[in-house]
Formats: C-alpha cells, structure tokens, sequence
C-alpha cells in the first residue's frame, strides 16, 4: 500500500512560474476513459491519490467528470491548485464526495503578478476555506508557502491578511527542517518548505549513493499513462511502463522497479536521474 499516487489529468497550467520548470511534453489532458482504467488499477494500491504531478488540475475541461469517477472507490483525492479559478470551481469541489484535501500554492501569485494585490486572491481563497469548513468540515485546505529562502519576504503579506481575516495571530518562526506545517484555522494550515531543484539529467551529478520515497511511499503517472517512480520525474526520465496498455501491478514489480528499490533500500541510486536529483539530499542522515 503507497501513501500517496500522483495522477496527471493534465500537464497544462494557466500560470508561468518561475519555480516550474515549463513541460516539455506534449501537452494534453487525459481522457476520461482513460483516466477511468488507470483509477481502476491505482485506487485499491493506495491510501491517497493526488491528481496532480505537472499542470493545473483546474484547466481540464472535464474535470466535473473526472471528479465523479473518482467516487466509486472511496480513495482519499487531493489537488494543488493555484487557486487562481477557485471561485469558478467552488461549488464543484464542496460538492465532491471524493476531495478530502486541497493544496493551494499561495507562492504562486507574487511569482505571476508581482505589481498586483494579493487581497482579493487571498480573499476568494479563504472565503473557500470557511464555506469548507461549514459544507465539509472534515476537508483538509493548506495554503502554501514553498518559497522559504528565496522570496520569503513576501510572505508577510500574506500573514499579515490571514491574521486579520481569521482575527488570529501567525507566529513567524518556521523550520522547514522540523514541522513544516502550521494549523491556523480548525483544518486550515499554512504549509512552509524551501524552494527545490527539479531533476534534471543536465543538472550537477551527485554521486550514486542516497535514498529516496520513490516506489515505496509514492509513485507517479503520467497524463499519457506512463509510470514513473518519483513525483519530481517531470518529464517521464525513468518510465517504468504504460498502464493504458500494461497491468499497474506488473510494471511496479518490472526488474527496473525493483532495481531501484532495492537500491534506495542499500543507499545506492541506480537510475541516472537520481544520481542529478539535489532533492534526495534532503533524506541523508548526515
């Protein structure tokens, strides 16, 4: 059993973030027949699954759809979102008997429009939040502040708007090495993290010893079906199979699958991928 499955219903968004590498993949959204056979497969293997890896969720033009077929299954489903159509898409997600958790990436809008006001994003976002709590109370909303170190400072806006929405006071001190996770309001937090480096094979190479959760806590899919091992395998670098066309359980006990489990398990990084990801660095024990 994974804890969380990343399913990509699309690989489009409608924000340019500078901490977002632009996809070099054909763009698409997944069909949902398709979706439908890949949910099929995934749902009985984990706790959670986010439909999510690159894209905006919010951008699929079937996403009311998507969203029913997810129901059948009782699987925990979450989204990050930018929040940027949340008021369109509202009613929608309150609805939903599927969504248990909504991530919005609150860095995003300083990132995008940094001459605009974050008030009324900020205010639309935290309106959702109340109606949440009141329609879904048992709903878990983070808002997201992975900029910790680089533009930070920006955040104090955004502390300064929940403390007075909330009548309510943000304590400042954050280790993103300790708890990353403030609760604010009933299940409203504030997420922290620090800004990382997608992998990439042009990236510098680290070396082949470290670990990673890839494969044994999470795994990814691809908007064409393609699995891949880590969430941050943006590009599909390591395809493991297809599971439009191969059986999920068979591409996840492929030789390559176990290859790099057995190695996380030995502290060694078999694929090249890996061996350029700075991000595993921060599962060292050193």
């Amino acid at each position: 059993m994974f804890k969380n499955v990343y399913l990509e219903i699309s690989n489009i968004c409608n924000l340019r973030c500078s901490f977002c590498p632009t996809v070099k993949r054909e763009k698409k959204f997944i069909f949902l027949p398709d979706f439908k056979k890949i949910i099929t497969q995934v749902a009985p293997l984990t706790e959670v699954i986010s439909l999510h890896l690159m894209g905006e969720p919010l951008t699929h033009p079937n996403f009311s759809d998507i969203l029913k077929a997810c129901e059948p299954f009782g699987t925990k489903i979450q989204i990050t979102t930018n929040g940027i159509e949340i008021n369109k898409f509202k009613d929608l997600i309150l609805n939903s008997k599927a969504i248990k958790q909504v991530n919005f990436s609150i860095q995003c809008f300083k990132d995008n429009f940094p001459n605009k006001d974050l008030d009324n994003y900020l205010q639309n976002i935290l309106t959702f939040a109340v109606t949440a709590n009141e329609l879904k109370p048992n709903m878990y909303i983070n808002l997201r502040l992975w900029n910790i170190g680089a533009d930070s400072k920006e955040n104090e806006s955004v502390f300064l708007f929940v403390e007075d929405f909330f009548k309510i006071k943000v304590k400042r001190n954050i280790d993103v090495a300790g708890i990353k996770t403030k609760r604010i309001w009933n299940r409203l937090s504030l997420s922290f993290d620090s800004r990382f480096e997608w992998p990439s094979l042009e990236s510098q190479y680290n070396g082949t010893r470290g670990t990673c959760h890839g494969l044994k806590g999470h795994f990814g899919i691809l908007v064409d079906g393609t699995v891949v091992p880590c969430c941050l395998d943006k590009e599909g670098e390591i395809p493991l199979g297809n599971c439009l066309t191969q059986e999920l359980n068979s591409i996840l006990k492929s030789s390559r699958a176990i290859k790099m489990r057995d190695g996380f398990d030995k502290g060694v990084l078999v694929e090249k991928l890996c061996q350029h990801c700075s991000y595993i660095k921060r599962f060292s024990k050193d």
